[in-house]
């Protein structure tokens, strides 16, 4: 009986230790797998600065499954030296190459300008700057004040934009938005703008005519607007209400309409007059009545 239970015992222990061999042996060939589809990727270990040069110590390595590592990446930070952030690279952000300046590109200003265009730099104060809220990154209109040419035949003085759809480069000496600091927003007396060189000599000749005004747009919205200026005649037309659009709706968008504080009343029905009533005879109230007969002769007789 002893060795019935130990041979079942030892057949027992066998049994469990394949099942825990097949299992790890499974374990490990996926693990491996996983292993080989995983590809070094060079990322941000810190916040890198747009304009900004990199070094070793802003760099790390993570493993990224091949089919969502992204496209550019780099495998080794030795290639990643010394190289220029076109655009501000987030900690634990892939370092790509559509993030980076060409090779050999100064880091600062110059270095965040496309191919075909140029910074130029116009003077701004509060109110043109849009009250500090002008920072890297922001598209805007430039409007410009000015006096027609004498041949035109118009006195009056015109405003018309000029320019359409211009980034903002730098803000002030700032070529990336401050964190926090409406300080250093408030102070800002300088704009740097993108722009190819025939409009850099629209905008000088527009700084130097008249003033200068910068009008924020959206960044979803970068249609061209064409406007016709406006003068003292123009502007002492008026202009109709526009509906105010909400945050994010295009032109597509039909908002509803605002409802009117001054709408009238549905007239009322005229009043019907009624009908005169019409007096209904009463009935006579029946007497007591006896028949008489005397000889031949037969009378009712009512009593009182």
């Amino acid at each position: 009986m002893r060795n019935k239970r130990l041979i079942i015992a030892l057949l027992a222990a066998v049994a469990f230790g394949l099942v825990a061999a097949i299992s790890v042996s499974q374990y490990l060939a996926r693990v491996q797998t996983y292993t080989k589809n995983l590809n070094q990727v060079v990322i941000a270990k810190v916040e890198i600065p747009v304009g900004s040069r990199i070094i070793a110590e802003q760099l790390a390595v993570a493993q990224f499954p091949r089919n969502v590592t992204p496209e550019g990446a780099y495998t080794s930070m030795d290639k990643l030296l010394d190289r220029v952030a076109v655009v501000r690279i987030a900690a634990r952000e892939p370092v790509t190459e559509s993030r980076l300046a060409p090779v050999g590109a100064a880091g600062g200003l110059s270095s965040v300008i496309p191919e075909g265009f140029r910074a130029m730099t116009v003077k701004v104060d509060e109110v043109v700057g849009v009250s500090g809220f002008i920072m890297p990154g922001t598209l805007v209109d430039i409007v410009v004040v000015t006096q027609p040419p004498k041949a035109s035949g118009q006195e009056e003085m015109v405003s018309k934009i000029v320019l359409q759809n211009i980034k903002v480069l730098a803000s002030g000496q700032n070529i990336d938005k401050p964190k926090n600091d409406r300080d250093v927003e408030r102070s800002i007396r300088a704009v740097t703008l993108q722009v190819t060189p025939e409009q850099a000599e629209k905008l000088a000749l527009a700084s130097s005519e008249g003033k200068l005004q910068l009008v924020m747009r959206n960044s979803v919205d970068q249609a061209d607007e064409p406007t016709s200026g406006a003068n003292k005649k123009s502007l002492l037309l008026g202009e109709r209400a526009m509906i105010v659009p909400e945050a994010g709706i295009g032109k597509d968008s039909t908002p509803k309409a605002a409802p009117s504080s001054a709408r009238r009343s549905a007239p009322r029905p005229a009043a019907v007059a009624a009908p005169k009533p019409v007096a209904v005879p009463q009935a006579p109230v029946a007497r007591p009545t006896v028949e008489v007969i005397k000889g031949a002769k037969k009378e009712t007789v009512d009593f009182p």
